[in-house]
């Protein structure tokens, strides 16, 4: 039986993925700790595994292109199966090739027993355990959110699940009745098993369940779980050069040796990776031997100098349309639903920053790594936040979860737009942890290495704009959280002090609240606290 590949949830707030490369054709033997594809998120750029022996028979997405989340990408089955049944209740799937075809003088194809039945065939969508994080080998039903019998939307979070790195949600993409639930709260199921089906209510499953639970429980039990550190199953060169075989130390079975992020680098840098030399495990190419690389330079062509035009003044009009990438799609929806969802209220404060200047520049001569004021604002933060619990949570529409733990985004701005790694345990960090964890974080989100672990999972945000040289400004809730703090930058002014006047440093905050689960006074005493902090930074290292 046929195994359908479907666009997986790579991360908490992605709606779809965009296919970079495709690392098999249609035709090619598959096996289950394969890398069938690179896919852009809103957040990184990861790979999928088809968790299924076979041949690879069809393709749904071009390079280039997008597919929503739980769209039918593949189909990997038995050479020469047939797989119209798979296809023809799929009205998302565009296919990018014709699926492979068996040979001429292979003997017929045997039709699937009378008693098989796909669940394109009865209409309903099959939920299985998606890959909520690079290392995840299975995950934990936290709880059910919906029963059996429940109306469900497409948007609807069916169930939490603890992955080996967070809780997230689950979310079917599909509007129906819940039909099926495979796994109770509380038990833990391996990445692709089923565990829940969606469908018109009153439906006929009967059929499917033994089939399907089959299928789930073989594809679901990969030989090596496919990370991030497997590379020799990433990908084929797309267009091997003409003049440059690759060197016998970089392939294995005719597939170059190298990383995602080397490649991606690569392609980006317009460099043909068969002229890189590897310096990683047996010749695999890296990152660094990207960066390293140089170009052989030809010799630059002659210019001649343009004939100068008479001096007529044209006006002509004109725009440039950019494609939205998955990450500022993802960006417009979530801060789009936060502004019109959560009311938002603001708070101001001014703090003065004469101590924490003279503080850091203390620190920072014993400190292993530089701290800055954005590390010492994060640790402030979390302390206030263990003071002051209502400002740690999150509306959950029918509760209020407020969390013991602090864990702090703290927003940067990428050309593709916003991210928000995540720091954890922040209070019980020193400084000089925080700015070395926070710069290793920062590098890998600028590198593209970024993974779902560090951008989920945030209890409070921080979005500093003091560098861009912005006095103050407000800031979108950053979903679940009920509370970002918006910095502005550090400012020399005028003040009158005794019979005279003198000069001191201030900087302006603005704490935006989700009035649902935090109040005006909550959200003052929060910043009183936090003022009292930073404008005495030794109060934080007792």
């Amino acid at each position: 039986m046929a195994e359908v590949i479907r666009m997986p949830l790579l991360s908490d707030t992605m709606t779809e993925g965009k296919i970079v490369k495709w690392n098999k054709k249609i035709g090619d033997s598959v096996k289950s700790d394969d890398s069938l594809a690179d896919v852009e998120t809103d957040k990184a750029t990861m790979e999928v595994v088809g968790y299924a022996d076979g041949t690879l028979l069809y393709i749904g997405v071009k390079e280039g292109d997008a597919a929503k989340v739980n769209d039918i990408i593949a189909i990997v089955g038995k050479a020469g199966e047939d797989i119209q049944a798979y296809l023809s209740n799929n009205a998302t799937a565009t296919p990018a090739a014709t699926p492979a075809a068996p040979a001429a003088s292979a003997p017929q194809q045997q039709s699937a027993p009378a008693n098989t039945v796909t669940p394109e065939q009865l209409g309903v969508t099959v939920i299985r355990m998606p890959l909520l994080s690079d290392t995840m080998v299975s995950g934990k039903i936290v709880q059910w959110n919906k029963k059996v019998g429940d109306v469900v939307k497409a948007d609807d979070n069916l169930a939490d699940v603890e992955t080996d790195k967070a809780t997230m949600e689950v979310v079917g993409y599909t509007d129906g009745t819940l039909l099926y639930i495979g796994v109770k709260d509380g038990e833990s199921a391996k990445i692709n098993d089923v565990i829940a089906i969606i469908g018109k209510a009153g439906t006929d499953i009967s059929a499917l369940l033994p089939g399907i639970n089959d299928t789930s429980t073989k594809t679901s039990t990969p030989s090596t779980p496919s990370t991030s550190s497997t590379p020799s199953t990433s990908s084929t060169p797309s267009t091997p050069s003409t003049n440059a075989a690759p060197e016998p130390s970089k392939t294995i079975e005719g597939r170059l040796k190298a990383s995602p992020l080397a490649k991606m680098l690569a392609k980006e840098k317009g460099i043909d990776l068969t002229q890189v030399q590897g310096s990683g495990d047996g010749g695999r190419i890296t990152k660094r031997d990207v960066d390293e690389f140089k170009t052989p330079v030809a010799a630059a062509p002659v210019q001649t100098a343009p004939i100068a035009a008479k001096a007529v003044v044209a006006g002509q009009e004109g725009y440039t349309d950019t494609q939205l990438t998955s990450m500022r799609k993802t960006i417009a929806r979530r801060l789009g639903e936060s502004m019109f969802t959560a009311p938002h209220f603001y708070l101001k404060m001014e703090i003065n920053m004469d101590n924490a200047m003279k503080a850091r520049v203390q620190m920072n001569e014993v400190s292993p790594t530089k701290i800055s004021f954005q590390d010492m604002l994060i640790k402030a933060c979390a302390l206030a936040l263990k003071k002051h619990p209502a400002v740690n949570s999150s509306w959950m529409g029918e509760f209020i979860r407020t969390y013991d733990h602090v864990h702090i985004g703290s927003a940067i701005a990428l050309p593709e737009g916003l991210i928000v790694p995540v720091l954890r345990f922040v209070d019980q960090k020193s400084l000089s942890q925080i700015a070395s964890e926070s710069k290793d974080l920062y590098d890998k989100a600028r590198n593209k290495k970024i993974q779902p672990q560090d951008f989920t999972g945030n209890t409070f945000t921080i979005s500093n704009l003091g560098m861009m040289d912005i006095d103050d400004f407000t800031a979108i809730i950053n979903p679940p959280d009920s509370c970002i703090l918006a910095v502005g930058k550090i400012k020399e002014i005028v003040i009158k002090k005794g019979e005279g006047f003198t000069t001191t440093n201030v900087m302006k905050l603005t704490l935006s609240c989700d009035h649902r689960s935090v109040d005006g006074a909550v959200g003052a005493s929060f910043l009183q606290t936090l003022k009292k902090y930073m404008e005495n930074p030794v109060t934080m290292l007792v």
